[in-house]
């Protein structure tokens, strides 16, 4: 009881150097929890971005020229359009977003296009909900790439005959750079109509998982014991891109908040190494009087756990309304998934207090081995 009266009136008697640490605290905490708070954001952000890069998997028959592929766009052979079913639904597949697709090259008003008939994506069973990707084309309608419809004056709304099929234009695809541009998209079903293809795809596209180290070859050994007669390729700029990317990102939060770390551990060792010189005489004449190396230690770590505890409750809430405000402005697509973290105040009440006693550990113990006889002997 002795020890947290003194403490307290200390505080008070010295409560400028008690403010500047709890500010220290309270700043390393916010900028903790806003930066946690925005590494999430960031990289379900990031995630989302990336994915936006496309598909990085494909699927082919086995024994498929890559050469020619690659040259063409398509495949020459096919495969059961039951592949990409059964893909769904097996469970424990590192990739996702399976979406089947049958491509011809075929001549539309003299022009050369590629046909291209896709199915909404089917997602894995075992995976948790998330956003589609690629075309959902309704039966009836197409999509024209942008430079087939530039050099035929298509818009939306027009109706084309593809192979004696009669297909709505729904959607004028904005200008890519790619192949896209060339393509016509329609359903899948419609298009193996016409091609004479029923219940056949020549290939698969799919979203392979940001797993660490070179994965490529156990998603090969899974895929082959669900789809004998096939070779899969992963398109490694992309797959490049987006595991690169998300690493930066999580490196350079944990960079800047170690570098938090050690600076405000620091500074409350600064103040506390201050705190104990400003302080001298008072310990002296506290030993003198009997209060032993426990009762001096319990003053500054007790100060020290304090100033932890206030400035890490201060700091959660700065922190969380930080990242609450300036979040949706910065990460526009996902931050609405995100809320307050609220599983990090009670790791951040217990931690926050230990590193600040652990700062002041090293001042305390100059407290506690000051002769009091030479210390009044100065006075």
């Amino acid at each position: 009881m002795w020890s947290l009266r003194l403490l307290l009136r200390e505080i008070g008697h010295r409560f400028p150097g008690f403010f500047l640490g709890f500010l220290a605290v309270v700043a390393a905490v916010a900028l903790y929890v806003g930066l946690e708070t925005m590494g999430r954001a960031s990289y379900i952000e990031t995630k989302r971005l990336m994915r936006n890069l496309g598909f990085n998997l494909l699927i082919v028959p086995e024994g498929t020229d890559m050469a020619d592929f690659w040259a063409a766009d398509f495949a020459s052979s096919d495969m059961p359009e039951e592949y990409v079913r059964r893909l769904a639904q097996t469970p424990g597949m590192s990739a996702d977003h399976y979406v089947a697709t049958l491509q011809k090259k075929v001549f539309y008003q003299g022009h050369e296009v590629l046909l291209t008939g896709i199915l909404p994506e089917r997602s894995a069973t075992d995976a948790s909900k998330k956003a589609p990707m690629g075309f959902r084309i309704a039966p009836g309608e197409c999509y024209v790439g942008y430079a087939v419809a530039e050099s035929l004056g298509l818009e939306p709304g027009d109706t084309i005959k593809v192979l004696g099929k009669d297909l709505t234009i729904a959607r004028r695809l904005l200008e890519d750079g790619s192949k896209q541009d060339a393509r016509i998209y329609a359903h899948l079903h419609e298009v193996q109509e016409v091609l004479g293809m029923a219940g056949r795809i020549n290939a698969i596209e799919a979203l392979h998982c940001l797993c660490v180290g070179d994965s490529l070859p156990v998603l090969r050994q899974q895929i082959a014991k669900v789809l004998p007669g096939t070779h899969v390729t992963e398109l490694r700029n992309i797959a490049a891109a987006r595991s690169q990317t998300r690493l930066m990102v999580e490196q350079h939060v944990e960079l800047i908040l170690v570098a938090v770390l050690v600076v405000c551990a620091a500074w409350i060792a600064f103040l506390a190494l201050l705190n104990v010189r400003e302080r001298r005489q008072e310990i002296g004449i506290l030993r003198a009087l009997g209060f032993g190396s426990g009762h001096i230690a319990a003053l500054f770590l007790g100060r020290a756990v304090l100033m932890g505890l206030l400035g890490a409750l201060a700091g959660f809430f700065v922190g969380t309304a930080v990242a609450m405000h300036y979040g949706p402005e910065m990460f526009k697509l996902t931050f609405s998934a995100v809320r307050p973290p609220y599983d990090l105040l009670i790791p951040t009440l217990l931690v926050a207090p230990l590193i600040a006693a652990l700062a002041a550990m090293l001042p305390a113990v100059i407290a506690i081995s000051q002769d009091p006889a030479v210390v009044l002997r100065e006075e």
